[in-house]
């Protein structure tokens, strides 16, 4: 295996993709948050304002909420190697931002086990920013999904929190 390999746990000895073996590894307490962020044009975010949030499709932040949620718990369904974990708790929060004219989608999600949550973490922020998008579509195809990454997770080797969090 190159040197590009070395450090990639999702690989073999030829390069080849792998999931991790974890059986060895010790359950613990893990947790991760994760953020997204969906920017609006300005008129759309002026409609939504003004509709305190609500479409034809009904209340956005609701339904987004559900499917994040929903999402976050099949993550190992959509993404090859990444581990069916149980899920402790999970929570989502979508909070305004008149500024950015932007709705910033936090998730957070918590487990007891061999391997980390922040994949579930992003998945549930990424799905319910894609809902907000699907549900806000109309006023306009400028919407943006931007920035999603991971700010903090604990538990496993490491502890990581986001510098600019």
């Amino acid at each position: 295996m190159d040197s590009l390999n070395s450090g990639l746990s999702h690989l073999d000895e030829k390069g080849l993709p792998k999931m991790v073996d974890v059986s060895t590894k010790p359950e613990s307490a893990r947790s991760a948050e994760a953020e997204a962020v969906v920017i609006f044009p300005e008129d759309a975010w002026a409609t939504l304002a003004k509709n305190g949030f609500t479409t034809k499709k009904g209340a956005i932040f609701d339904v987004a909420i559900t499917a994040g949620t929903m999402a976050l718990k099949k993550t190992s369904e959509t993404i090859p190697f990444c581990h069916p974990i149980p899920i402790d708790g999970s929570s989502i929060s979508i909070l305004p931002d008149e500024k950015r004219h932007a709705l910033i989608v936090r998730c957070s999600v918590k487990t007891t086990a061999r391997t980390g949550v922040e994949m579930e973490a992003m998945t549930g922020a990424s799905s319910a920013g894609l809902t907000l998008y699907d549900m806000t579509k109309s006023l306009g195809l400028g919407i943006e999904i931007s920035s999603v990454r991971l700010l903090s997770k604990t538990g496993g080797k490491s502890d990581f929190k986001s510098k600019d969090d």
